[in-house]
């Protein structure tokens, strides 16, 4: 299947002051098939290391720290001629071997000419450590889920995804887009993006066969949490986990230490919950006061949500039965649109260059869902899972902070549309949201200087 992830790759390979590459990501999103297949097509041959299932390969790195010899022995290891500039190098498996990672700063300084690429299942708990990591010697690519975009490429519908990425103008999308659109929309929302379950809708068309393949998913997760170096951090780390479904089962989707666990306090559990965050198999948005450049300087750290990192899995965790996939537009409502929320969110952040935030108040209540940045503009974002939109938070929010709100967005079942300062995006263009939101602010600017 086609991963859009494979451009940054080429562009990565084809830079000039090109480092170490470190490709992050979820476990089972697709990282080892990625590079495999960028190796295949784009090199004249491929050295692959995988430090798990050959731990003897650590010793090449144990014993020196010269890249010249440490490359005749991985390739006597491997069998391949690897050649400076034409044989692409992966390491996979790195999470446990600091020789390695510490490694890629002499590949950096001293072997440029070797291109090298690593992987692996839980690299960002090992880079969260601060032994002996090469700082400012990697390149970083973060793989994500399959987005809507690359689903509908995976499962025939290239046309849809053609015509959703030529779209150049806010108008409304006709009928005969529309409603094939919306239910491949239903259908993502079953499986997911997770690139095996893909693989297997694509081949069985089975329900069941998603069903297990999520379960399986989900087992692996939950075995990579017995990983933790301090083992007591276990249980806390699957009650965190396992409460994720009804944290965003309430209509106020903070997260609460006391769902985890009656009486349980932030200090019992923090360590726990970044753990998931490192993961990467959560994701943690914080609450801001304000709608301030960065809005990472207007967090409140004490108020966050967290979502998971795929709307499927989400799903299956939260066990809610793929039949709702039959009845209208139920499947994107119920569980409080915890789903319709996800799924936003994790097609918003490969688009951002920072993390999106939410914001709220107390007395009387008003939340945004998201709050994101775009270049120098913050953009308030309301989700609503059917075609209901209206909205007295993002009303309020406009009217508390009219000076820094050139534009408001909101995802809906609703058509694609501009409205004075409100843009409303059909939930299956999420994807597509940094371009829209770039065509509805450039129409702005023309407009208020018309207006001058």
């Amino acid at each position: 299947m086609e991963r859009l992830a494979m451009q940054d790759l080429i562009k990565w390979k084809e830079f000039p002051y090109r480092k170490p590459l470190i490709v992050k990501g979820v476990r089972q999103v697709g990282k080892t098939w990625l590079l495999k297949e960028f190796g295949r097509k784009f090199y004249s041959n491929t050295a692959y290391f995988n430090f798990d299932e050959y731990p003897e390969y650590r010793e090449f790195f144990s014993h020196t720290k010269d890249v010249k010899r440490i490359i005749p022995n991985l390739a006597m290891a491997s069998g391949q001629d690897i050649q400076p500039e034409r044989t692409l190098l992966i390491f996979d498996e790195i999470q446990d071997c600091p020789e390695v990672i510490n490694s890629l700063k002499y590949f950096c300084e001293n072997a440029p000419e070797y291109h090298v690429a690593c992987a692996g299942s839980l690299l960002g708990i090992s880079l969260a450590k601060p032994s002996s990591f090469p700082v400012g010697k990697v390149d970083f690519l973060s793989v994500y889920p399959l987005n809507l975009h690359e689903f509908l490429m995976a499962t025939g519908s290239d046309n849809l995804a053609a015509y959703l990425k030529e779209l150049d103008e806010i108008s409304p999308i006709p009928e005969a887009f529309f409603n094939p659109l919306a239910e491949k929309l239903k259908m993502f929302f079953v499986t997911g993006g997770m690139p095996e379950v893909v693989k297997q809708w694509i081949e069985t068309q089975s329900v069941g066969q998603i069903q297990s393949t999520l379960t399986n998913i989900i087992n692996s997760y939950e075995r990579d949490f017995q990983k933790h170096p301090d083992i007591t951090q276990f249980p806390k780390i699957t009650r965190i986990w396992n409460s994720v479904p009804s944290q965003l089962a309430r209509e106020n989707k903070k997260f609460m230490y006391k769902t985890v666990k009656e009486g349980a306090r932030a200090r019992e559990f923090e360590d726990a919950l970044e753990w998931l965050v490192n993961a990467a198999v959560v994701y943690k948005i914080y609450r801001i006061t304000a709608p301030g450049l960065p809005l990472s300087g207007y967090e409140d750290q004490s108020s966050f949500k967290i979502y998971l990192s795929d709307v499927g899995i989400l799903r299956r965790l939260a066990k809610l039965d793929p039949s709702a996939f039959r009845e209208g537009n139920r499947l994107f409502t119920e569980f409080k649109g915890a789903l319709t929320e996800n799924f936003v969110l994790q097609s918003l952040i490969p688009q951002l260059d920072a993390a999106p935030h939410y914001w709220s108040r107390i007395n009387p209540s008003y939340e945004v869902d998201f709050v994101i940045q775009r270049e120098n503009e913050i953009i308030p974002v309301e989700v609503k899972s059917d075609t209901n939109i209206r909205s007295r938070s993002l009303q309020k929010y406009t009217e508390t902070f009219k000076d820094q709100t050139k534009l408001r967005v909101r995802f809906s079942m609703n058509n694609l549309k501009i409205d004075e300062d409100v843009l409303n995006i059909p939930l299956f263009m999420a994807d597509q949201a940094s371009r829209l939101i770039g065509i509805a602010l450039h129409k702005h600017n023309n407009s208020n200087q018309e207006l001058l």
